[in-house]
């Protein structure tokens, strides 16, 4: 890998892509090679340690169970102890989608809409002029 600073989402997408190629790949397995990959690295900046595209896929005590392991590893510029926090993220997101779907498929615990549905179109079509609200009736059909 090359010397320049990576960010923990790079990291974590690294791991998903390296995961996907071969699904079969034990995760000490995965360790090991990403461990070699960041080798050497300058450490993660430590205020980039959110995953954001991850809040889609899985509820975020799940993607974010490693973060606190990832945050003690790069205070303690220990390579193997952010792998691992990265690894346990990515493991707890992709046991949950097995399990039970991407969030807000399965159940209606894990719809975010759920709740504000109403009210949001309620103040959507209470407040929203008409043309707009024409206009984006019309972009959600393309």
């Amino acid at each position: 890998m090359s010397k320049e600073q990576t960010t923990v989402p790079d990291i974590f997408r690294r791991a998903q892509v390296l995961w996907r190629e071969n699904p079969e790949m034990s995760l000490k397995d995965l360790r090991a090679r990403l461990l070699s990959e960041y080798k050497g690295a300058p450490m993660p900046p430590l205020h980039l340690l959110a995953i954001p595209e991850q809040d889609a896929r899985a509820p975020q005590e799940d993607w974010s169970a490693g973060l606190s392991l990832v945050r003690r590893g790069i205070q303690t510029e220990d390579w193997r102890e952010i792998i691992s926090g990265i690894l346990l993220s990515l493991e707890q997101t992709i046991r949950y989608e097995r399990e039970r779907g991407h969030t807000g498929t399965a159940d209606e615990w894990h719809d975010r809409s759920v709740g504000i549905r109403g009210v949001t179109e309620k103040g959507v079509g209470k407040w929203m002029p008409e043309e707009l609200m024409k206009l984006a009736e019309k972009s959600a059909k393309k």
